[in-house]
């Protein structure tokens, strides 16, 4: 055991003279940490902020066919955190807590921000979404740039735009099809 160890020493020291880092101090790289499926994330991550989160939690459910991961409920009923996944992304929701500052969009007059989703089947997903309390803001429809798309609120006030991707479209064709409307670099 002794002897493999030396031997791994002058080999690493032949090594580095060969390539000129005898001496130097070299960082050390430090092992990637390895995510479960349970517990990784995609570096960005919606965080939604819902008035009544246990009913959002129960409308996501049924009208988006997300899968609850995980809900911390306070004493008093109130949802702290709570984690779900839509088309296979995580998506985390939480009541309101208004002494922290974080509000939902019925409570300051909706949200200007738009969460894209893709689906296999937008119009499935808009049809039972609204059939579990959604309200359509666009129907969907085939777009220039190769999605068929469609805009929805849910009932806690967050805008979704749900496509289905039907064909790639590439910055020449896009030039083509928006012709004026739009410069495309």
């Amino acid at each position: 055991m002794a002897t493999r160890r030396a031997a791994k020493k002058t080999t690493a020291r032949k090594a580095a003279k060969r390539r000129g880092t005898a001496g130097k101090k070299t960082a050390k790289t430090r092992p990637k940490a390895k995510a479960s499926a349970a517990t990784s994330y995609p570096a960005v991550t919606p965080y939604i902020c819902c008035k009544g989160a246990a009913g959002a939690l129960d409308f996501y459910k049924t009208g988006f066919g997300a899968k609850e991961r995980l809900r911390m409920t306070s004493p008093d009923g109130t949802i702290g955190h709570a984690e779900i996944v839509v088309s296979g992304e995580p998506i985390m929701l939480s009541d309101e807590y208004a002494d922290m500052g974080v509000f939902s969009p019925t409570s300051v007059g909706g949200s200007p921000v738009t969460i894209h989703l893709y689906v296999r089947d937008v119009d499935g997903f808009v049809n039972r979404a609204v059939s579990a309390g959604a309200t359509v803001l666009q129907a969907p429809q085939d777009m220039p740039y190769g999605d068929r798309a469609g805009t929805i609120r849910d009932p806690f006030g967050h805008r979704w735009m749900v496509a289905t991707k039907k064909e790639t479209v590439g910055k020449a064709a896009l030039r083509k099809r928006f012709g004026e409307a739009f410069q495309i670099s």
